[in-house]
């Protein structure tokens, strides 16, 4: 369903006949919208678009949110519910040679449960995209950008949430010192970031940060038929988190916008996007994050990237976003509450007049798998809007079973690449072993203290003992002097026997003395006075 004309998309019923509608290839960078109530046929629209897409050569990527689109992988089958009713469509369309086929497809998710995991890093992140998706304050975001800046003069990988807060944490431990050199550090700013980070931790962030991280590149293969890849995002349970999806969607828009060259507008796009129930996108959305949709969503085109989004009412689109749609195919809608009416005018003022349909009228008439076509025409204006009988897909309408999905993610050209979580060291590791060093060095510095103080105090002790022996030491040597100072057996013999003879030799010259004075006897004994000496010393050493 590929021509010269481009991507056949139906047929317009007309007096003259049918009125084919094509999507020309050279345009379909210039973005699109898919719209129209539950049940009127905007998801199978959207598979025999993308199918048609990947027989171009173009890879899509497309977000599976209800869980039916990973058909697209396998053929259709004649006995398929409404089988029939395809082939009938074939017939009424004049679609020659209508048949069933399928398309390469790489299932992804970013909870890898049913597909290739999809992780980025937080440095690839960047703090700007995160602080609006965060929705931080002017002061928040300066201390989110100031974590990031330490976090890489000190070497510092940021890779998961963890490493992230991680950061955080010990930027709000250093705010003195931080705050001398980059500015105003405040425990509060970085309290008000890490209750937004585990917000996005509970919604499953854990999940797309870390290792490996995607290659763009890999959303850019053809396989050996030349046939685009099919990227199909499982994201019935990423919709439950739509922070996460948010997050998501805006990192893939901005990684692709810097990272293609510029391509202007070539003659089939490089890659497109289909956003499934896009209004989900942007509901409870911050005014940030809309803003740099739609920068993005404006700017890719040049880069060769198509964009659709794929909701139930147009106007679940932001106008700055919506402006940027050139290719439109508008399903019935319901005109049950006001809001519906409102949708239905702002729809119809949007196509280029015809002026054979009543518009308005026409979309609340439309029968399921009919739709209202207007798309951009080679010269870049609109076409007239037309009436049109969508064209079937070739591929089954409907989800693939596990085992189905198993054998196609097992002949993935990626197989094994993401699958593994890498965890290398990082900031978190990186400072937790720092924290661990520093409490180690204190613990041994506190040891260290404990023992200094006990060696004191057993120096003082000894010291006393010293002090008290050389004490005992002095008493004993004054002791020994003394015992030492007393005479011996002998010296006491001697000195008794002087004694004696000294107190003889007295008593002997007293007498001699006084007999001479007084005129004593004048005998003398044996000797004299010499004898008698020498008798009564040696006599004393005989006692």
């Amino acid at each position: 369903m590929i021509d010269e004309q481009g991507i056949f998309l139906g047929a317009s019923p007309n007096p003259s006949g049918l009125l084919p509608q094509h999507l020309n290839l050279r345009r379909a960078n210039r973005h699109g919208l898919i719209a129209g109530a539950t049940g009127t046929g905007k998801t199978v629209t959207l598979q025999g678009i993308a199918e048609n897409f990947s027989a171009a050569g173009v890879p899509v990527f497309l977000a599976d949110v209800k869980g039916d689109l990973s058909g697209i992988s396998m053929a259709g089958s004649p006995t398929a519910k409404n089988a029939d009713k395809l082939v009938a469509r074939a017939a009424e369309i004049g679609l020659q040679n209508y048949s069933w086929g399928d398309n390469p497809a790489i299932f992804w998710d970013l909870y890898g449960e049913q597909g290739h995991p999809i992780r980025t890093t937080i440095s690839e992140m960047g703090p700007l995209l995160l602080a609006r998706l965060m929705n931080l304050n002017e002061v928040q975001e300066g201390v989110l950008n100031i974590a990031f800046r330490y976090a890489d003069e000190q070497s510092l990988l940021l890779l998961d949430l963890g490493d992230l807060q991680a950061m955080l944490a010990h930027c709000a431990e250093h705010a003195d010192e931080l705050s001398t050199k980059y500015g105003n550090v405040t425990k509060a700013s970085v309290g008000s970031i890490q209750r937004q980070l585990l917000q996005l931790d509970s919604q499953g962030g854990a999940h797309f940060f870390g290792e490996p991280a995607l290659d763009i590149h890999d959303f850019l293969g053809v396989d050996d038929q030349g046939r685009g890849y099919v990227n199909v995002l499982a994201a019935d349970k990423l919709m439950q988190s739509p922070k996460l999806y948010a997050t998501f969607l805006l990192w893939l828009l901005s990684e692709l916008f810097e990272n293609l060259p510029e391509v202007g507008d070539p003659d089939k796009p490089k890659l497109v996007f289909f956003f499934d129930e896009a209004h989900l996108l942007f509901e409870d959305a911050p005014k940030a994050l809309t803003d740099k949709i739609e920068q993005v969503v404006r700017l890719i085109r040049s880069k060769g990237v198509g964009v659709y989004f794929v909701t139930q009412n147009p106007i679940d689109v932001p106008e700055d976003v919506a402006a940027q749609l050139g290719n439109r195919v508008q399903h019935a809608l319901r005109a049950f509450t006001p809001r519906d009416q409102k949708a239905i005018s702002a729809a119809a003022d949007t196509f280029r007049i015809n002026p054979d349909l009543d518009v308005a009228k026409a979309i609340i008439e439309l029968k399921v798998g009919e739709a209202l076509v207007s798309v951009l025409q080679d010269d870049g204006s609109p076409s007239i809007v037309q009436r049109t009988l969508i064209a079937p897909p070739r591929s089954r309408l409907g989800p693939v079973d596990a085992k189905e999905r198993a054998v196609i993610q097992s002949i993935s050209p990626v197989a094994g690449k993401y699958d593994t979580v890498i965890d290398r060291e990082s900031a978190e590791e990186l400072l937790a072993a720092k924290a661990d060093a520093a409490v180690a060095a204190a613990q041994a510095a506190q040891a260290q203290a404990e023992a200094d103080k006990t060696a004191a105090i057993q120096a003082k002790m000894e010291a006393k003992q010293r002090e008290a022996a050389l004490k005992e030491q002095a008493r004993q040597d004054a002791i020994a002097a003394r015992e030492a100072a007393k005479p011996s057996g002998l010296d006491r013999a001697l000195q008794s026997a002087t004694r004696a003879a000294a107190s003889s030799v007295g008593r002997q010259v007293a007498n001699e003395l006084g007999r001479a004075v007084f005129g004593g006897s004048s005998r003398r004994s044996s000797g004299g006075i010499a004898g008698q000496l020498v008798r009564g010393i040696l006599g004393g050493l005989f006692k």
